[in-house]
């Protein structure tokens, strides 16, 4: 029996694409996953339809597709064409456990949630001709003895981060914009450590990217994880919750463990709109005594901001902007808030009538699909481009990376390859 595993693409996003080199960036963890889960009389096959055509002529017996909801429209459309040619399909992720009905007019089935307590199932059903519409298990899995990706079956020169993996799951945080908590559910979980460790000496590689979106959501758990990578000397970096600054412990074992960068999501300078995102426990006025904490630890920050929250008005590109400067933030990503289905920012605009664009292929953060209330839909793109394009010149690229000479590789590398992005947007004035 064979299956064949999908990754649509998304040509009209900055994000997700691949370089001219051919490489694209961290490998997600997910259809790697499913191969891992499969029994071994399947032949399983992973195709990232980035850099490789989709066969419909090829013989498949089954097609599983994923993808972020920016992709969705290219999965539909490479489901559909499958079914019409009788190949089964099955569809499983975020948008799709969020918008079920809607992929059941593409696909035969969909998993819903977390695949690891169906999957198996799935499997049988439609070996014995009795697939079911609807795959969901009715309890999250524990996280224990969890499948080890089949990172063998990709292209590992098509990467630029091959070796991620996963500790935990979920954020003991709940924020409204954020999928994470509708898809995993509100329970962090956790692996055993030396699980996760036995993972790590498996790699070819001591570079590494944790796809947690907290590694340090339980701090017991990640400074007993960190201490136990301490002998490892590895390098890693993650997603992190700024909190990790009030912890001095903490902070030195994620550095001291080779935790060389963190994503940090700051999202905005307004407490106002910390505080109506339900992400009030971030404290704006604390930004700048944290980041020199976590720059003094020798960790490299990766700042995340949101533009287009009710309190934003166009002044907000700007101070986002000296803000970056002014704290020599390493590197930093911008998004548009964007009402990802399954999300409690979603029910909000759809309840107000804001959401303006269904066009799913425009969910990736970078164009704006709603109506903000402090500016109009052309000033919040224009200035999402500008703070980008802005960010991301050679003087105030230099300016951040020549802080400190510890770490400089690491930011000339990440700031290049945001500019290589940012150069692409449109040059607008704000």
């Amino acid at each position: 029996m064979k299956l064949l595993l999908i990754l649509p693409k998304n040509e009209r996003s900055y994000w997700g694409q691949v370089s001219m080199s051919g490489r694209a960036g961290f490998v997600r963890l997910n259809l790697p996953t499913i191969a891992a889960l499969t029994p071994k009389e399947w032949d399983v096959e992973i195709l990232d339809a980035r850099v490789k055509p989709v066969d419909y002529n090829a013989n498949i017996d089954i097609v599983g597709i994923t993808g972020f909801t920016s992709e969705v429209p290219g999965a539909y459309e490479i489901a559909d064409n499958f079914r019409k040619k009788g190949v089964t399909v099955v569809m499983g992720g975020v948008h799709v456990s969020a918008m079920p009905d809607e992929a059941l007019q593409h696909a035969d089935a969909v998993v819903i949630g977390e695949a690891e307590l169906v999957w198996h199932k799935l499997l049988d059903d439609f070996k014995k001709g009795e697939l079911k519409p609807r795959y969901k298990a009715d309890i999250l899995c524990d996280m224990k003895n969890m499948a080890i990706p089949r990172r063998e079956l990709l292209d590992r020169k098509m990467y630029s981060g091959y070796y991620t993996l996963q500790a935990t799951r979920g954020c003991p945080f709940d924020c409204d914009y954020c999928a994470v908590t509708a898809f995993f559910g509100n329970e962090f979980r956790v692996r055993q450590v030396d699980e996760v460790i036995e993972e790590i000496k498996g790699f070819n590689s001591k570079e590494f990217f944790f796809m947690d979106d907290n590694i340090v959501g339980r701090p017991k758990y990640a400074k007993e994880l960190f201490q136990k990578l301490l002998p490892l000397k590895v390098i890693w970096g993650s997603q992190a919750s700024i909190t990790m600054a009030k912890n001095p412990e903490l902070l030195q074992f994620y550095a001291r463990s080779g935790g060389k960068y963190a994503f940090i999501g700051f999202e905005s300078l307004s407490q106002k709109n910390l505080e109506k995102m339900n992400k009030g426990w971030n404290s704006a006025e604390g930004y700048k005594e944290a980041i020199k904490k976590i720059h003094d630890a020798g960790i490299n920050i990766v700042g995340s901001f949101v533009f287009g929250l009710d309190e934003d008005d166009p002044s907000v590109f700007r101070n986002t902007f000296d803000f970056i400067m002014e704290t020599r933030l390493d590197a930093a990503q911008f998004h548009i808030l964007t009402p990802l289905p399954g999300t409690v920012t979603y029910s909000t605009l759809e309840k107000e009538g804001r959401i303006i664009d269904r066009d799913w292929a425009k969910y990736h953060t970078g164009e704006v699909v709603f109506q903000p209330k402090g500016m109009t839909v052309e000033q919040l793109q224009s200035g999402y481009y500008w703070i980008f394009r802005k960010t991301y010149t050679i003087p105030n690229i230099l300016k951040r990376s020549l802080r400190n000479p510890r770490g400089i590789i690491y930011r000339i590398a990440a700031n290049l390859s945001y500019r290589k992005k940012a150069m692409k947007m449109p040059e607008v004035l704000v």
